[in-house]
């Protein structure tokens, strides 16, 4: 029997859509199940706001009666408009090792962005990068972490078959955690902090008092990420939802906001304890247990995991960094961190990644995020 491709149409069908990877990934120990109460809220096209300023679709593979594929395509009329290009990007695209799957959905996807005028295939790419985006081609051995994908070494291999070719390379630095913070960062912290008396640096120990600023650090990340490739910014419901998602994950002493004389945000730093082993032991799901796993899995995890930073470019090159850097090193110590991931870094990010080798990290994960041509 062939291989049947269905849109996603019923609530049955998205069900297997989302439960697919856990199928795919059973025996691969790397691999951390989403969180699954939040995945159902990121499919549903009335509660993820992000559909709204895009054209989507979402396909399963049926062999024999049982799904065996699947592939979400999103055509992002904002940031192709900004670009000018004809892009769909795919993301979500999982399969077993089996090129008659992996071509029929890539086909399907492919004729389904012509008919809506696209001449070019991306990704994996989600809505924004905010999203997992590329597969990995380097570290397949080392632990995924939280909003990451996780793949095997065959979907690069069934990609480049169908004439996918790179688009751009991410990496991921690990970075140790000094037992003391170097010198270097202490003197910069002075000179800072005796100059820029205006500047207010805040740290929280609750999430509550975090909320007020949410909006002004993701307003923040429209103005700073503005060129990033991939990026669309967040609207208002956008940002709520961001939040949603990840705030009641996060220890707020990893959290870094400095303000301005008007209490305006123009830097932050987040990052939050490795939770992936809680995921795992949970399976995904936050009851009856789930939570507590999770977070008994990050008050004993060892690792750190940057997640989001920026500083209003009028404050650039002042030192405002370094002092977020310092004051996450403290917190990252007094926790017990011994290392921290740096999160996915563009390789073209040359400014960036000086920073985090200056800090000795070393690059232990590569992704990529692929392009194909339709014309």
């Amino acid at each position: 029997m062939g291989i049947e491709i269905k849109e996603v149409s019923s609530k049955k069908l998205l069900h297997d859509f989302i439960h697919l990877p856990a199928k795919i990934h059973q025996n691969h120990s790397n691999w951390v199940p989403p969180i699954y109460m939040d995945e159902w809220t990121y499919f549903d096209q009335k509660k993820n706001k992000s559909f709204a300023h895009c054209t989507s679709v979402l396909y399963v593979a049926v062999k024999n009666g049982e799904v065996v594929g699947r592939v979400m395509g999103l055509i992002s009329h904002e940031y192709n408009d900004k670009k000018g290009i004809k892009d769909v990007r795919f993301s979500n695209l999982e399969t077993w090792d089996d090129n008659e799957v992996f071509t029929a959905l890539v086909e399907a996807l492919s004729v389904w962005a012509r008919k809506h005028g696209m001449n070019r295939m991306v990704g994996p790419l989600g809505f924004s990068d905010k999203d997992p985006q590329g597969w990995l081609i380097e570290g397949y051995d080392k632990p995924i972490v939280i909003a990451s994908n996780c793949n095997f070494p065959y979907m690069n291999k069934l990609a480049e078959g169908l004439s996918f070719t790179k688009e751009i390379d991410l990496v991921v630095y690990q970075i140790p955690v000094p037992e003391e913070i170097p010198e270097f960062y202490r003197s910069i912290y002075k000179r800072f902090t005796s100059r820029e008396t205006q500047i207010k640096f805040m740290e929280f120990t609750s999430r509550a008092q975090v909320k007020p600023y949410i909006h002004k650090v993701l307003t923040l990340v429209n103005l700073t990420f503005q060129d990033i490739y991939g990026f669309v910014p967040f609207t208002i419901k956008e940002m709520d939802d961001f939040a949603n998602r990840y705030l009641y994950l996060i220890n707020p002493r990893f959290i870094k906001i400095v303000l301005d004389e008007n209490n305006e945000v123009l830097a932050f730093l987040i990052a939050m304890s490795d939770i992936s082993a809680g995921i795992q032991k949970s399976k995904g799901f936050l009851f009856p247990t789930g939570f507590y796993h999770i977070l008994t899995a990050g008050r004993k995890s060892s690792q750190l995991n940057l997640l989001l930073g920026g500083i209003d470019p009028r404050y650039q090159g002042r030192g405002i960094d370094v002092m977020m850097g310092m004051k996450l090193l403290e917190s990252a110590k007094k926790a017990g961190k011994k290392v921290m991931d740096s999160h996915l870094e563009l390789e073209t990010n040359y400014k960036v990644r000086a920073e985090m080798e200056k800090m000795g990290g070393k690059v232990y994960k590569v992704y990529r995020i692929y392009q194909k041509n339709l014309e």
